[in-house]
């Protein structure tokens, strides 16, 4: 199995879990947000360049440690990059002491029954081979559920289980995140079967074995205790799922057990503009913040 420091460090939870993994989708908007418009770059290339400097600026912050900030996942790219010269996994771990998770899926199929599968991962057993060798600790894969259909939360779940057996089969931690659309009407409902769906996952799968959860913050504050105190679960982390940090902050500081794994709430307000001192007291407020949210349970 995975590294036994990186394991207990996870399993402890001091701290969050920094979602550095925008993919060729999303990266034009979180380069925006950064201050960096799209006449900056004139190609993919170019693209993947910015947002690597960006990643890179924030993975070399003083603030950003394993002190408060347990793990991070990355994106393919980032993982093939370097930081300094050092692969960026090996960068995360040895000089930050930050456990580093890899971003595996690659997208989401068309809505049925509310929801949004996983597209299929071709080359995937290459690459979670390549993971292993480049020191990573785990995958994460999102799925959607955009409504409370128990057909189309039963097959997000199962497809999500499947693919995390797969990643445990080649000693990685699988973080399997199956999030709930925070605006949606019937979002308790749509928790509702969830929470069912993966208690029943979890209950079928061998001792020994364990996956961790990543769920859009609950309508109900502690509503997936049953989920932490799992012996399958190592780690339950929340995403943020579009609420602003200050809101993401104060619902998940009401979930006992649970830590943070936000990415557009973590890099709210910084920018390409700002100095390093700037960037980086920004930055550290940020940590700060979230880090608190994430112990207060």
């Amino acid at each position: 199995m995975s590294n036994a420091k990186q394991t207990e460090q996870m399993k402890k939870g001091a701290g969050f879990i920094a979602a550095l993994d925008q993919s060729g989708g999303s990266t034009p908007k979180a380069l925006r947000l950064y201050g960096v418009n799209e006449d900056a770059y004139s190609n993919e290339t170019e693209m993947f360049d910015l947002i690597h400097t960006m990643r890179a600026r924030i993975i070399k912050s003083p603030a950003f440690t394993g002190e408060k900030v347990v793990g991070a996942i990355l994106f393919e790219q980032t993982m093939d990059r370097a930081v300094d010269g050092i692969p960026t996994a090996t960068y995360l771990w040895e000089k930050r002491g930050v456990v580093p998770f890899l971003k595996i899926d690659k997208g989401l199929e068309t809505e049925v029954n509310g929801c949004q599968m996983l597209k299929p991962i071709p080359g995937l057993d290459d690459l979670l081979a390549r993971a292993v060798k480049a020191g990573i600790f785990g995958t994460k894969e999102r799925s959607v559920i955009s409504a409370a259909n128990p057909e189309g939360i039963k097959a997000v779940v199962a497809q999500q289980f499947e693919l995390g057996n797969q990643v445990i089969a080649h000693g990685l931690m699988p973080i399997i995140e199956p999030e709930v659309t925070i605006t949606i009407a019937d979002k308790a409902e749509a928790e509702e079967i969830l929470r069912a769906e993966i208690l029943a996952q979890l209950d079928a799968l061998p001792e020994g074995k364990q996956v961790m959860l990543k769920l859009s913050l609950p309508s109900v504050p502690n509503f997936y205790e049953p989920l932490v105190d799992h012996p399958r679960v190592l780690k339950v982390v929340a995403l943020s799922g579009g609420y602003s940090r200050d809101d993401a902050n104060a619902m998940l500081a009401q979930n006992t057990g649970m830590i943070a794994s936000f990415s557009r709430a973590l890099t709210e307000g910084l920018s390409a503009q700002q100095t390093d001192a700037e960037f980086d007291a920004m930055l550290g407020g940020a940590i700060d913040s979230i880090y608190a949210a994430s112990i207060a349970g």
